[in-house]
């Protein structure tokens, strides 16, 4: 069990360092222009691309010409970018250097790591034995969760909060990319 782990220990970073290079990219050609998103439009963008993957995943096809990969990779990102705005709110215009950016990024990202790993170790690699297109239902059905918390204004009576959410969301895309990825 232990090199079960280890093996998705590494695979989760690696997955975690290909969406954090794209994040990278995407930091030099547009800057951190997502610091004016409120929650609830971040909460919206990780649906859309939820909402794609499930359309894509029953009707097999693509007339874009992008996967479901793709779209597990961008809901990593959006899901990291989401913490940074819960923790750091939005804004008029875009306040932090890309550095300042990436410095975030890599702090959630091993958050996000650590409540895997800390997960795993409770659920025995069960995740392992889903299909993908359950990770895509529980995104979504968190995101309906994210959705009645921001209705309620965060006050919920015995709910995790929407960053806990949003955790569980990137995590269960890491799933996704690392099942599309090694098919196992």
């Amino acid at each position: 069990m232990a090199n079960d782990i280890q093996k998705t220990e590494g695979q989760f970073r690696e997955v975690m360092a290909e969406c954090r290079q794209l994040f990278a990219k995407k930091l030099h050609d547009y800057g951190p222009s997502w610091r004016i998103l409120r929650p609830s439009s971040l909460t919206d963008q990780l649906f859309i691309k939820a909402k794609r993957i499930r359309s894509l995943e029953l009707k097999k096809e693509s007339l874009v010409g992008e996967g479901i990969r793709p779209e597990f990779v961008a809901i990593v990102n959006y899901g990291v970018v989401g913490l940074i705005q819960l923790d750091r709110g939005f804004v008029d215009a875009p306040d932090m250097t890309a550095d300042d950016a990436l410095k975030l990024y890599d702090m959630f990202a091993s958050d996000a790591l650590e409540l895997m790993l800390r997960k795993n170790h409770d659920y025995d690699e069960a995740w392992r034995s889903m299909r993908v297109s359950s990770y895509t239902d529980f995104i979504l059905t968190k995101l309906q969760r994210v959705k009645e918390i921001e209705d309620l204004g965060g006050d919920t009576l015995v709910s995790e909060g929407i960053d806990a959410n949003y955790m569980d969301i990137i995590n269960y895309a890491v799933f996704g990319v690392i099942k599309l990825t090694y098919g196992e």
